[in-house]
Order: C-alpha cells, then structure tokens, then sequence
C-alpha cells in the first residue's frame, strides 16, 4: 500500500463512495468521507442487491417510451411519472426521448457490460477477504415472464446478450420449476442469465464502513455541502453545515441528490431521482428461494437474502419527497401472487422501505473527471445498476485520480456530456 499521496475528499457514503474510499485508501490517499445523511440511510441499504451484467440496455430504450405512456396513467404501474411542472422534469423528459433509440441502446451495450462484468469480478474478490461475508452468490438471476409477448422481447435481448458474450439461456415453465423445486411458479418461461448474482446490502454497507474506518477513513455524518471555493480551476475548499474541508482531490458520489451538488460547480448533470420501494417479506418453511428473479411484466425483483426474500419494483420519475404512495406498493403486492400463487404476501404496512434512484436522461452514468476543474471527479448515476457498478466505479475513481489507465472504457460516461 502506497503512502501520502493527498487528501480526497468522496462527498456522499452510498456504495460508490464507499467503493472509491476503499480503493483510495489502498491507493495511499487520506480520505474524509462527506454524507448529508447517516451512514445506515441511504439507497444503497434497500436495494434488491443484484449484480447484472445482464443490464446492458440503458434505461433510454425504444420501446420504454410507448410502454411508460400507457403506464402513467396508472398509478400501480412499475413505471410512473408523477405529474410536475418542473423545468428539472422537462428538460430531464426532452433528453430522454431524444436517447430512447436503438442506435444509443447499440452503441453503449458492450461500454456498459464491460463496466458490470468487472464490477462483478470485484466483488467475488472482496467476498475472499477476511472481514467480508455479504452473502454474495453468483447463481444467476431468473427473468421470468407469463405472456408470449414478453417471451418474444426477451429471445431477441437474450440472443443480443449471447452475442455481447454473456452466458444466458431460455428455459421453459418446466425447466424453472426445477430450478426451483420448492416453490409453485406460475411462469411461460425465463431468461436465466447466469452470469448475474446478489448480495445482501446491509451487511455489505456495514462490512465496508467497518473496513474504512479501521484503515484510517475519516466519515462526517450529517454534513451537507453549501458551496465551493475555487482557484485556478481547482476547489480548494469544500464549505459545509459542519465547518469547512480542504483536500487535493474531491470525488463526488452523490447519487440522486448529484445536480444540486454539480450545479454549485458550474456543472450540469441532468439527472431525476427514480422512487423505488422495497419490502422484507418471510416465507412460510419450506417454501425457500434459490434464485433471484425479476418479474418481468410486472417489473418487480425479487431476492432471497438474509433468510427473507425483499420485493422491490417501481420506478417513479419526480421531485424527492418523503410520500410513501400506496398504491405503487400495492401495485408490488399484487403481481407476486401471480407468478408465485403460493405465496400469501400481506400488504407490509409499517416495513416499507423507500430510495432514490439517481437516473440519468441517457441511461448511462457520470463517471470521470470534469474539464472545468482539474481536482473534481464524478461517480454517479448508475440508475438501476447503481449497486452492481459500485467497486467498478471506486476502482476507477482510485485508477483516474492516480494517473492509471481505467480497467474498461469509460469514455462514453463522461460527465462533461450535456454540459
């Protein structure tokens, strides 16, 4: 481990600023870790923890544009965008649409798998390490579907992936049935992707945090930055709630709430925070779950962890707020009956969890250094891969800030792009 190198500061403690402290610590930086938040409270808790390179679609897709105007009209749709006049929201939409293509969907695919599988390699490497058990698994994820529509699309992404080098296979109703022999599923068909896996994040978060602070990383909890000051195209200070920081390098993480920080930058990051839910639920014996699945009309995951399986599912496009809508949590309990009829889930009235995915107008994330300021490089924005990306963004975070080549290209997620 290499020795003073400077000080980073990494503002926001979700995983991919845990992810870019573990690397820098290595790397011989001192780092002080920013968090508005507590440690324990962020989107990286709640998640479905998976692990997919089988992700390689960004969020911009054709198709997703005539599928979300039929869902926003329904309010337990997966898919919802909640009416808002923001300029944010406008202009966040006009992106959109102007991505949502098979050309952008084409060029990015083997940018972001590269970014996955590495991802992916990196964690099996820190589930070897002394203090790390996060119950990470790398038995596939079962994309399951009941309508010959949806089994057509996912052929023909199966057959891309296939084709990107991912190790996919479609199983008929028969063949995920005995995947899963102690569950009745209600099932056409899956895409088994088995190059994907899973985790339990909060042991994961918990296991990092403790690694970080027995290798020297300084955390602020509650800090939220106010500004920056800057000279000769660095910052030099980061100011905040809690007095001000000085540091070489800053790295900013901070997932949904990144355009508010960027903007006192001079930077713009178009970027809506996506609502999602999730929700513990515990099967009665003998009913387990080996794999996890997503289910695809419904657009809901679901994941054995911790002796539990948490559903997860909906993504809601709007300005932040604390609202638990019901609805988009019913419209989650609803659809488990239907691929899972042996499974009686109540509606979780007081264990609903809520966070914010930060989703980017063109499905990609911000990752690099910006032009503007020689000392300030990005992290964020992973949208529905955020958690599957983490060690792969702090990997890379370690590698720019040191003056090594990144292990994938990551040309196409600059932040710089809609400046």
């Amino acid at each position: 481990m290499e020795k003073n190198k400077g000080t980073v500061i990494v503002i926001g403690a979700g995983i991919a600023g845990l992810s870019s402290a573990f690397y820098l610590v290595q790397d011989g930086w001192k780092v002080v870790v920013l968090e508005r938040n507590s440690l324990d409270d962020n989107c990286s808790y709640g998640n479905a923890g998976m692990i997919v390179p089988s992700h390689f679609t960004p969020l911009a897709a054709p198709g997703i544009v005539a599928q979300g105007i039929k869902w926003m009209f329904d309010s337990k749709s997966p898919f919802y965008v909640r009416p808002n006049l923001s300029w944010n929201l406008m202009n966040w939409g006009l992106k959109f649409l102007k991505h949502a293509n098979k050309q952008h969907v084409d060029k990015h695919a083997e940018a972001i798998r590269d970014l996955n599988l590495y991802s992916s390699g990196l964690y099996d490497s820190w589930a070897q390490q002394a203090d790390f058990d996060f119950e990470l698994e790398q038995n596939g994820i079962m994309f399951l579907y009941k309508t010959k529509e949806v089994e057509h699309e996912e052929a023909e992404l199966a057959k891309r992936a296939q084709d990107l080098q991912l190790d996919v296979e479609m199983l008929d109703a028969a063949q995920v049935q005995a995947l899963e022999p102690q569950l009745k599923m209600d099932v056409l068909g899956a895409a088994f992707y088995k190059c994907d896996g899973k985790l339990y994040p909060p042991k994961l978060m918990k296991q990092l945090i403790n690694y970080l602070k027995h290798s020297g990383v300084t955390f602020h909890e509650h800090t939220d930055v106010l500004r920056f000051t800057t000279s000769s195209r660095q910052v030099k200070e980061v100011l905040t709630n809690k007095g001000s920081f000085s540091a070489d390098e800053i790295v900013v993480t901070a997932g949904a709430y990144l355009p508010q920080l960027t903007a006192k930058l001079g930077l713009k990051t178009p970027l809506m925070p996506g609502k999602g839910y999730s929700f513990m639920y515990s099967p009665e014996e003998g009913q387990s779950l080996k794999h996890a699945a997503l289910l695809l009309e419904a657009r809901v995951a679901v994941t054995p962890m911790n002796g539990q399986i948490r559903f997860s599912g909906t993504m809601e496009l709007g300005p932040a707020n604390d609202t638990i809508y019901t609805n988009r949590v019913k419209g989650i309990v609803e659809s488990i009956p239907k691929y899972f009829p042996t499974f009686d889930v109540p509606y979780p009235e007081d264990k609903i969890w809520f966070g914010y995915r930060p989703c980017p107008p063109d499905g990609l994330p911000y990752l690099g250094r910006i032009s503007k300021l020689a000392n300030v490089t990005l992290a964020a924005g992973g949208g529905m891969m955020g958690l599957s990306l983490g060690p792969a963004f702090g990997k890379a975070v370690a590698d720019l800030l040191s003056g090594r080549k990144t292990e994938t290209d990551i040309s196409a997620f600059s932040p710089d792009r809609f400046d």
